[in-house]
Formats: C-alpha cells, structure tokens, sequence
C-alpha cells in the first residue's frame, strides 16, 4: 500500500491534543476524519510527536497508508479541503518508504517557545505566546538554559506521569533569543532540540527559565534543579500556548 508523509501545520487551541482522546475533538483524528472522506477507508495516522492540548505546530509529520496511489498533491489539497473549518494546513505530501514511520524514523525534534513581555493583555497573539507582566533578563535565561544542555537525568523536569522509560536524554540545543516585536514590550523565543524530549520537558524547562529572567532563580539555581532530580524543585511549567512543533527530522 503506498505510504504518504504529511508535513502539518495547526493551532492547538480547540484541541484536545495530537492523539484521539475519549472525548473532545483532536489532531489526530480529525485527519483520520479528512481521509476517510477523501478515500472511504478507515486508516491509522501515525504522528511524529503527540502535542498535548493547546500546543501548536508549524512542522508536526504524520504518515497514513492508502490503497490507491493518489498524487501526492491530490492528497494535500483534497485533506485540506475535507480539513476546513478546523485550523490544520497539510504544507505538504510526498511518497515515502514502506518502512518509513513519522515516529520511529525521526533523528530529531525541535520545539519553539514564544513568550510576550508586556502589561496590556495579547489580543492578536492570545493563545499564540505566554504572556509575562515585566521585562525579562535574556542573557540570564540564556545562561541558565546552557546548564540544561548536554546529556542528562532530567526527572526534574519531567512530568509525573510521563510513560519514557528512562529519565536520560541528550538535549542538543537550548536557546534563548530576543526578537523584535511590533508594539510594546518584548518577545523571547526559546529554542529546544533533541532527538526526543520527557513528557512536559520543554514547558518545564521555559518555566524554569522564566524564574531567572525574572529575577528570582540564578543560572545555579537551574543546575541545583537539574542535579536534585527532584520534579518539586522544578520551576512553574509554563503555558501551554506558547509551544510549538517546528520541525522533525529525518
């Protein structure tokens, strides 16, 4: 059976999450949905990273098998059109390998997280970026983040109820920049880069570093954190609206 992989773009905010869920309307399923409209087959679609609530993506990838051998475009524009009205975009379709698997296959993950520094509420970036009250120290984030880099026992950042069997991962970047932004106040984006991450690692990880930029944690108060392993010595774990799935590699 021909294997398409799907480059995906979507606003979490109306989501339950990547994966179908007993209740409420997910990612996951409502591409299932979109396909069986475009093929009349009940199909498996297997994601790169399963986003939870409210998390975006602007490069999450997903593979189905089909019985008929569409052209890859066909399949893009007629699952967007049976998609509408919910906000998910498939950027892209493309055959792959019968052995290709959208999880399984992935060499790495990168996750963007947006933060808006400023005192009026967001209207334009509400549910976008994880609003702050007061400007943020970005080069003392950004040191506190280089404690976080490297392979690591990351319990403390990891959710309790996370299903990985080890608390070890290699965490390949962790970058915090200022970006210009229209308006007042400031926008810091962190960027996070592993082959994968614990569950809630990344908002764990932001929050984390948000006590710093704040003023109230040091950069060693981030590597007593890490080296406790101990998630009650976490930071706050930071919204999820400000979170997304940038890219997958393969």
């Amino acid at each position: 059976m021909p294997r398409y992989k799907l480059t995906i773009e979507y606003d979490g905010t109306p989501f339950v999450g990547w994966q179908i869920q007993a209740e409420g309307t997910s990612v996951q399923g409502a591409l299932a949905q979109a396909v069986t409209r475009l093929t009349g087959e009940q199909v498996a679609v297997h994601g790169a990273g399963r986003t939870d609530a409210g998390v975006h993506a602007t490069g999450q990838v997903a593979h189905v098998e089909l019985s008929r051998d569409w052209r890859p475009d066909t399949v893009r524009d007629a699952l967007n059109a049976h998609l509408r009205p919910h906000p998910i975009a498939v950027l892209s379709a493309e055959r792959a390998a019968d052995d290709f698997h959208a999880r399984f296959s992935a060499t790495g993950r990168r996750y963007v997280y947006r933060i808006i520094a400023r005192r009026p509420d967001l209207a334009l970036e509400r549910n976008r970026a994880w609003r702050v009250l007061r400007p943020l120290d970005v080069a003392g984030m950004a040191e506190g983040a280089a404690r976080l880099v490297g392979r690591h026992d990351f319990t403390t950042f990891r959710a309790v109820g996370c299903q990985a069997a080890s608390p070890l991962k290699t965490l390949d970047r962790l970058e915090v920049e200022e970006v210009a932004l229209e308006g007042p106040g400031m926008e810091i984006r962190v960027h996070a880069a592993a082959r994968s991450f614990l569950h809630h690692q990344v908002r764990s990880m932001v929050g984390t570093l948000v006590k710093v930029g704040e003023g109230a944690w040091t950069p060693d108060d981030v590597t007593a954190a890490l080296e406790a392993k101990d998630r009650t010595r976490c930071g706050p774990m930071a919204p999820s609206a400000g979170l997304y799935l940038a890219e997958v590699t393969y």
